[in-house]
């Protein structure tokens, strides 16, 4: 016979039971050297009440909001990030339980509200607080910004991808049919429409509208189903009916989409980015946020999120909101080649910012081949008098013309042209000239084009880059911005976000910005490393 007490759902009829002895005082469990003691006692020192204002009550046994945020800090301090999984911590972590002092443990649904609903509208100026704490312990050097940028995947379905550039093809095809179901209405039923040639929706409407109006004259009868014939009017209706409907979906896409080329349907706020974790490794778009850390003496001082597949625009909105929420202004900036562009340098030059951004053709720019190459503009001499290049051949280009270009973000910058009319018949013309066009190389012409503001400014910051202050500030930039990345992304393994909108990610980017900034501070203390900058770089001359 089958032993019925082992299957009982109240596993105490065994009889086996263990009386549970802990005691009274959960912390004398906790070392002293935790970091969880730093943590409540750092949090505590902040000033909450932006935070509490979002609430408009809660019960006494509850977590209050200053417990709440500590936990979820420290969470993701032990690469906790699932509300689920920080509900059964709290039931089952000494640590957590000490966070709460004795208050009930949040559950799942608590958790992600409090995220959603309460912190997203404070998280910014918390995250200030902060940084003036650390400032008020002389941990930030308030000198040097190092500025990084990633891509993290949305919590979205890679398959839901809309693009602007199918869209607005689908729309303009189906503009250019609009005339034919205007010309048809007035053919069979002498009903015109005025401004049809440039139709739009309430053209459409108007049509329809008269339609509907003639059918109720006439007493036409529309009829559905299978085996019935339809009308020339229930046909055309039905076609307005369905132009409308798409026409409005094209613009309700147009909107969503607005300056990106991309979005996702699941999470409209996230963009399809060429991630680098690919596991299929075949470069595959997914819908991603592109975060930005700025680091300084190891902590993240600032965070933000954008669809911005490319680094190059995300520099100049990040100085603005770090400057309005902190009211600091670092000296310096600090930043790798994906920032470099002539807006960012002269923007950072009129704030009375030095840039320490590295062009993009400094690698190349040192190899031995770029050096021995005569077609490149850089390995021709200048005369700035007669504002003209001499080639290897020893033949003057001199200026065409000027040409202005227009970034995405509004920027127009201006490109002088040059050009040379004496290269028929030169014997260098093959190594000199090696642009892709059809013509054949005998009626070709040596031509480049030169931005001047943006190549003054490069030698500028190449100067500053390769002193021995700019080495040492390029090489903590490594070691700390791809660092604060490093921990996030590595030994945490953040990979993806679990809420979706522009809101609810930075909540998360800057909960584990804030728990990397608790860590760092943590092993800084303990390994007695605190007010420490830079790393020393030894320079050899």
């Amino acid at each position: 016979m089958k032993n019925k007490q082992i299957t009982h759902q109240d596993y105490t009829t065994w009889g086996t039971s263990y009386q549970l002895v802990l005691p009274l005082n959960f912390e004398i469990q906790i070392p002293k050297n935790d970091p969880v003691r730093l943590l409540r006692h750092f949090i505590g020192g902040m000033d909450l009440s932006e935070l509490y204002s979002t609430y408009s009550r809660f019960e006494k046994n509850q977590a209050s909001p200053r417990q709440m945020l500590a936990i979820l800090v420290y969470a993701n301090m032990n690469g906790i990030f699932s509300s689920r999984k920080i509900e059964t911590a709290c039931k089952r972590d000494i640590n957590f339980m000490y966070l709460l002092e004795g208050k009930r443990g949040p559950d799942h649904a608590t958790i992600a509200r409090f995220r959603s609903r309460h912190l997203s509208t404070c998280i910014k100026s918390i995250f200030a607080q902060m940084d003036a704490k650390l400032n008020e312990m002389g941990e930030l050097s308030l000198k040097q910004l190092f500025i990084d940028g990633t891509k993290i995947e949305s919590c979205a379905n890679k398959y839901t991808f809309v693009w602007k550039k199918s869209v607005t093809k689908q729309m303009a095809k189906l503009i250019e049919k609009l005339p034919i179901i205007f010309s048809e209405a007035e053919e069979e039923f002498g009903i015109k429409i005025t401004g049809a040639e440039n139709a739009k929706l309430r053209h459409l409407k108007r049509l329809r509208r008269k339609l509907k109006e003639y059918q109720r004259k006439e007493k036409i009868e529309f009829v559905h189903g299978t085996g019935k014939r339809k009308s020339v009017l229930q046909k055309l209706v039905e076609q307005l009916d369905e132009a409308v409907r798409r026409i409005k979906d094209y613009t309700k896409k147009l909107h969503i989409a607005g300056n990106r080329n991309s979005y996702s349907k699941t999470d409209k706020d996230a963009t399809f980015m060429r991630m680098k974790e690919d596991a299929m490794k075949n470069g595959q778009l997914k819908p991603a946020y592109n975060i930005q850390f700025g680091v300084d003496a190891q902590y993240v001082v600032w965070v933000t999120e954008g669809p911005q597949p490319t680094d190059t625009a995300t520099l100049i909105p990040f100085l603005r909101e770090f400057e309005e929420h902190f009211g600091k202004k670092y000296h310096r900036i600090v930043a790798d080649a994906g920032y470099e562009s002539e807006e960012n340098y002269l923007w950072l030059e009129g704030n009375g910012q030095l840039a320490y951004i590295k062009p993009a053709n400094y690698e190349t720019g040192r190899k031995r081949s770029t050096k021995k190459d005569i077609g490149r503009r850089e390995n021709m001499e200048y005369n700035a008098k007669e504002d003209s290049y001499t080639c290897a051949n020893g033949k003057k280009l001199t200026v065409t013309g000027t040409r202005t270009s227009k970034t995405k973000t509004g920027y127009i910058s201006e490109k002088t042209q040059y050009a040379c009319t004496e290269c028929k018949g030169c014997p260098k013309k093959e190594e000199c000239i090696r642009s892709f066009s059809k013509k054949p190389m005998e009626e070709r012409f040596k031509r480049f084009e030169v931005a001047k503001k943006f190549q003054e400014q490069r030698e500028k910051t190449l100067e500053r880059i390769t002193s021995p202050e700019g080495i040492e500030l390029r090489v903590n930039r490594s070691i700390q911005a791809e660092g604060a990345f490093a921990q996030t992304k590595g030994n945490l393994s953040f990979r993806r976000f679990l809420s979706r909108g522009r809101k609810n990610i930075l909540v998360e980017a800057m909960l584990l910005a804030m728990a990397h900034n608790m860590t760092c501070l943590h092993n800084k203390i303990q390994r007695e490393r605190e007010g420490q900058h830079l790393f020393f770089v030894a320079i050899v001359a």
